[in-house]
């Protein structure tokens, strides 16, 4: 089954000041986030600092996530890494331990071209196989756009290629990846709605990690209040630590225990604390 609705992209719960994974805390998350109306999770993404963590933390942390999901729930996996081999590898875990999806970011660094993503993208799909395989396209991230060139010959050679995540803005960025047969899901909350009238069928949120009930509103229900409510959330936190942010909500809500985030990244200052108590 393809993904759908909304999804939330999954904070990594940790501990030791960043330095090991909190796997207890793995359970009370999934629950917050399915109480909150939320259909799903993308785990080890750009929320989850899926980039900082080895190879083995991201196998540990898939495990951990297939085996607390409550019945319906979809995980989804991001397999994204600098290296071909170690993609693919972590695509090929997600098929062996039940995952229901595996998402791919272009490797940043290097500015592949479309041949190299091709080959790089069509290996990770095919160690999937058949779980639904997504194109996560950020430019932010990656530091280069996937040309819509690859994804087309891709759907040609990965018969399990569902769709993508694309994260870009402004929305003129998201429209190249509306492809006709490929589910998209939006990435900034901000552009659900005008993503949704063009054809996206969901929304990948770091917001929903703190907010689920807000996400789920505005794709559920394509509520005007939510849409406004997530553009308020955007801007409150710009130029705040975005992920150590989500981490102090949640901990505020008694659903984290820790609000460490993986070095290099830090965490609040008490500034920045006292604004995002202000956020509510």
């Amino acid at each position: 089954m393809k993904l759908h609705g909304a999804i939330a992209a999954a904070v990594t719960p940790l501990r030791e000041g960043g330095r090991a994974l909190d796997l207890d805390a793995v359970g009370p998350l999934i629950a917050y986030w399915a109480a909150g109306g939320i259909d799903g999770v993308l785990v080890a993404g750009t929320t989850g600092e899926g980039v900082l963590l080895t190879p083995d933390e991201r196998r540990h942390l898939t495990e951990r996530f297939v085996a607390d999901r409550p019945e319906g729930f979809q995980v989804a996996i991001h397999a994204g890494a600098q290296t071909t081999h170690d993609t693919v590898a972590l695509a090929a875990h997600a098929l062996d331990h039940g995952a229901d999806a595996v998402a791919v970011i272009a490797p940043p660094y290097f500015p592949l071209d479309a041949d190299e993503l091709l080959a790089h993208l069509r290996s990770a799909a095919n160690a999937c196989d058949p779980l639904p395989f997504y194109v996560y396209e950020f430019a932010g991230r990656s530091g280069y756009s996937i040309p819509v060139e690859a994804i087309e010959r891709l759907r040609h050679e990965a018969p399990n290629l569902a769709g993508l995540k694309v994260s870009d803005l402004p929305f003129e960025a998201v429209k190249p990846y509306l492809l006709d047969g490929l589910d998209v899901f939006i990435g900034q909350e901000p552009l659900a709605l005008e993503g949704f009238a063009a054809g996206a069928v969901g929304c990948v949120s770091g917001l929903a990690s703190a907010w689920p009930d807000v996400v789920a509103s505005l794709v559920h229900d394509r509520d005007p209040e939510a849409h406004a409510r997530v553009i308020a959330l955007r801007d409150a936190l710009e130029g705040i630590p975005f992920l150590a942010a989500l981490k102090h909500v949640l901990s505020n809500r008694g659903v984290l225990t820790s609000t460490d985030v993986r070095p290099p990244l830090r965490g609040l200052t008490p500034d920045e604390i006292a604004r995002v108590n202000a956020i509510g």
